[in-house]
């Protein structure tokens, strides 16, 4: 099985941590390693092969980060036009270089999963049913809590005997508190982490069946005779923006779905990362030097820098700081950061 991480991102949910030059899967969030480090860890185990498909603002860092993967496995986008074209590049590279046949894993880079080889038993039972049934094939997530944060899969009757593999119902958009607790509470609902698993073949197939914006794109890129040169480039340049879930996803009806048998997380946000780092007996997170606390609770404070930082009698609290600037946020609110890094930004 080949494994392709997408690695792009605006670097706005993590701000001031995260910018658009260097992203949160850049990040050392949780250990030593970077998420991206993390992800390319778990491609390894997954299959032979691994492409890293990102974006040039932030490629050469990328690079400096998986010194040990070969170059011509960096896929390099000149400009950032949605997940579908980013599929579609990596097909395109991956047809002219493998068999048209052999599954293909796509993944994202910054997501947080600690157990290895959960995942990629899920991996390879997404792979084993899209070569039987001719089916692209997602790994859904089981919820876990009513998330207004995720999008949603309704899987219906199982594939098979062995109760691992679902036909896909419908896509449910980002719901409001009370849908989501619907879709928690009735069981066949899974959380759609954006995790799609098909051949070349597989994919085309379906492409060509309900998204002739992506048929087009492919068949522009193929015909350029050397993948990342400035004519190919030029022509990436010239798509429209296509987000994979709606350019072929929720058109289909030929899609399965293995629920996940690993841990996950998104950290989209600083309540999403606090959840994900050891914390005190006050349910507390420290990071860096310089920090002086006094009688908090469940406070997330990093600082990046070498002047102090105080913080005296709060809770619920995230204290960023770095030299691209300060966060002080009320963690429940704290995924409204991005609103302020666009901002800044534009």
């Amino acid at each position: 099985m080949i494994t392709v991480i997408i690695a792009g991102g605006s670097g706005t949910r993590l701000w001031p941590l995260s910018t658009p030059d260097y992203p949160k899967h850049l990040l050392n969030l949780i250990d030593d390693r970077s998420l991206l480090q993390a992800a390319y860890e778990r491609g390894t185990h997954a299959g032979e092969t691994v492409y890293i498909v990102t974006e040039a603002s932030h490629s050469q860092h990328v690079k400096d980060q998986l010194p040990d993967l070969a170059d011509e496995n960096f896929l390099i986008e000149p400009g950032r036009r949605g997940t579908g074209n980013c599929i579609i590049f990596a097909l395109d590279v991956i047809a002219r270089r493998h068999d048209k046949d052999e599954p293909i894993a796509f993944v994202h880079s910054d997501h947080h999963i600690r157990d290895i080889d959960g995942y990629v038993k899920s991996l390879h039972i997404a792979a084993d049913s899209s070569v039987e049934t001719h089916k692209i094939t997602l790994v859904g997530i089981e919820p876990t809590f009513p998330s207004t944060g995720f999008g949603y899969i309704e899987r219906d009757g199982a594939l098979g005997d062995n109760g691992e593999v679902y036909n896909i119902e419908s896509f449910k958009e980002k719901p409001d508190y009370d849908t989501a607790q619907k879709y928690l509470q009735a069981g066949k609902y899974l959380w759609n982490c954006g995790y799609f698993v098909g051949s070349v073949n597989v994919f085309l197939d379906e492409i060509k069946q309900v998204s002739p914006e992506l048929e087009a794109h492919f068949e522009a890129l193929a015909k350029e005779a050397e993948p990342m040169s400035d004519d190919y480039n030029k022509v990436y340049l010239g798509f429209d923006d296509q987000v994979i879930d709606y350019a072929l996803a929720e058109k289909s009806h030929n899609l399965a779905v293995v629920p996940a048998r690993f841990d996950w997380m998104d950290l989209g946000s600083f309540k999403d990362l606090h959840n994900a780092v050891e914390r005190d007996e006050q349910g507390n997170h420290f990071h860096g030097a310089g920090i002086n606390p006094i009688d908090l609770e469940n406070v997330y404070i990093r600082n990046e820098e070498e002047k102090p930082i105080a913080v005296i009698g709060l809770d619920n609290i995230v204290v960023i700081n770095t030299p691209n600037g300060i966060l002080v946020a009320r963690k429940d609110v704290s995924h409204r950061t991005g609103e302020v890094a666009k901002k800044l930004q534009a």
